[in-house]
């Protein structure tokens, strides 16, 4: 190759990166996801993604031909979502408890998957299993398209508090409230009584026993978390919306967002700012994803993970309770990725071992499969120093948007 040949090609090619590193990065995302430049496949990430992932796939993308390619995929239809705010925007419902009290709530997910394209929410089949115990929670939908529920209350009335550990080892934390409890009867799980075939929906409570006036006086935003979940960052029932809270996670390497709703354990449910729902501790247990009988998917919680907003391996708790950044939980089977996705996910606790981080093996996670070799190999146990395993707590957290 001559030399003006190869300085064209040099050329070229630095053009080519100033264009990459250059590209503009759109205010608002709805529904597809951000726009980007002309033909770029890797682009500087959205604000709120930022600094956990600095590098997102740009458009167009492959997941546009085929979902289960590289790029972003929208899960959840029904929302709009914001990737500067780590906002969505859902579709507010009411009903009614059949002793006369409203329940707003959101719908996230579905046993039929007709239902759920027709919906916009996710589809999960496995989550038919966990119609058990105190998750029977029932509805029957009238005439005017009012859900009547037969029971399940929550109070969104206590205030979300948590006071770490030591500095050195802020988990457990010394006290943890969560900033909404439901009943013995609450259940984020609905089956429809007077539908022709069973369908079991995820229908989270939002707000309880409130008018429409009290809470159209949140359309724009700085909602009283004394009267709807802590998540809320608006609800505007004249509008029929309300606007949640996202986290970030990861799942086979993507990152992803998601909402948390609820959880079995009240610390649990506080570093998770969700309801408190203690019928949840009747979900099925199996322990296996794919076993029939199985309602929950697993979900990796690193517990000491690296510390430090400017250390690109940071994770998991110590690092939450201390720079009130998320955990960057790692997620198993999602839509597009798996069979076997439900909103339900049964936590993994995950504790590097002093080996592991004398060996500098410390990094931060984000395969399930990589995480198991890792604690099959001893590098990462559970709470108790036993193998890595469920222990018991499960979070409700339906999927809404996969960024690459």
């Amino acid at each position: 190759m001559s030399k003006q040949r190869w300085a064209n090609h040099i050329a070229l090619l630095l053009g080519s990166l100033v264009t990459l590193n250059a590209a503009p990065i759109q205010a608002e995302v709805i529904n597809r996801g951000i726009e980007s430049g002309p033909y770029q496949e890797a682009r500087p990430a959205p604000d709120f993604l930022q600094p956990d992932v600095k590098i997102v796939v740009g458009q167009p993308s492959p997941s546009e031909v085929n979902p289960s390619f590289l790029g972003p995929v929208l899960l959840m239809k029904s929302a709009q979502v914001d990737l500067v705010k780590g906002t969505a925007k859902l579709p507010l419902h009411k009903g009614k408890l059949a002793s006369g009290e409203t329940a707003w709530f959101i719908i996230t997910d579905a046993t039929d998957e007709n239902l759920s394209n027709l919906h916009g929410v996710n589809y999960s089949p496995k989550l038919a299993y966990g119609f058990t115990g105190r998750n029977q929670r029932t509805a029957t939908i009238s005439k005017d398209g009012t859900w009547v529920f037969n029971r399940g209350k929550v109070d969104f009335k206590p205030k979300l508090s948590i006071t770490p550990g030591a500095a050195n080892a802020p988990f457990p934390p010394q006290a943890a409230q969560p900033g909404s409890v439901g009943d013995n009867n609450y259940t984020p799980l609905v089956k429809v009584t007077n539908a022709t075939k069973d369908v079991l929906f995820n229908a989270p409570m939002v707000a309880f026993n409130q008018t429409e006036e009290q809470l159209n006086a949140f359309c724009n935003g700085k909602p009283n978390h004394d009267l709807v979940h802590d998540k809320v960052v608006a609800i505007c029932p004249r509008e029929g919306t309300v606007t949640l809270e996202l986290t970030i996670g990861f799942t086979f390497s993507k990152p992803i967002l998601y909402l948390s709703t609820e959880a079995n354990d009240p610390v649990v449910a506080t570093l998770e700012t969700a309801t408190y729902a203690p019928a949840m501790e009747d979900l099925p247990f199996a322990h296996e994803d794919a076993l029939p009988g199985e309602s929950a998917e697993r979900i990796y919680v690193f517990v000491n993970g690296a510390t430090g907003l400017d250390n690109p391996h940071r994770q998991g708790l110590y690092s939450a309770l201390t720079d009130r950044r998320g955990p960057l939980n790692v997620l198993g089977g999602i839509p597009t990725i798996n069979l076997d996705y439900s909103p339900m996910w049964r936590i993994f606790p995950a504790v590097w071992t002093e080996e592991a981080i004398k060996k500098g093996y410390r990094a931060r996670m984000s395969d399930a499969i990589h995480i198991e070799d890792m604690g099959a190999k001893g590098y990462i146990r559970s709470l108790d120093g036993g193998s890595l395993r469920a222990v018991g707590f499960i979070v409700n957290c339906p999927v809404v948007y996969r960024v690459n």
